[in-house]
């Protein structure tokens, strides 16, 4: 009866044990889901900003001898994507935080 008494033990810690990991696995899966939802959610913010600001930049001319031209019409689009990430990443505007929150209540995470 011993050995079966110090199987049942063993079987138990296995169990345990395998409880355990399958919970740090969880953990692990549901941290790289935060971080990808993050990401997603500054980069729509991004994004937002950048058309916001190509619109906001649309009927600007700039003074001829430092701006005009095929060359400021092609990179305006470069420059605006830059502004807008650079403001994202200095905290933006609230939009980032807001889309995160709703993300993780549709994956049915908490925040």
């Amino acid at each position: 009866m011993s050995a079966l008494s110090a199987l049942t033990g063993v079987a138990a810690k296995i169990d345990t044990v395998a409880a355990a990991a399958k919970s740090a696995v969880a953990s692990v899966e549901e941290k790289a889901k935060r971080a990808k939802i993050a990401d997603t959610a500054k980069s729509f913010e991004s994004s937002f900003m950048s058309v916001m600001m190509q619109q906001m930049f649309e009927g600007v001319k700039a003074p001829e001898p430092f701006g005009g031209g095929q060359g400021e019409a092609m990179f305006k689009s470069v420059l605006t994507d830059a502004m807008s990430r650079q403001v994202t990443q200095a905290g933006g505007i609230g939009l980032a935080s807001t889309i995160q929150r709703e993300m993780l209540k549709l994956q049915g995470l908490k925040e």
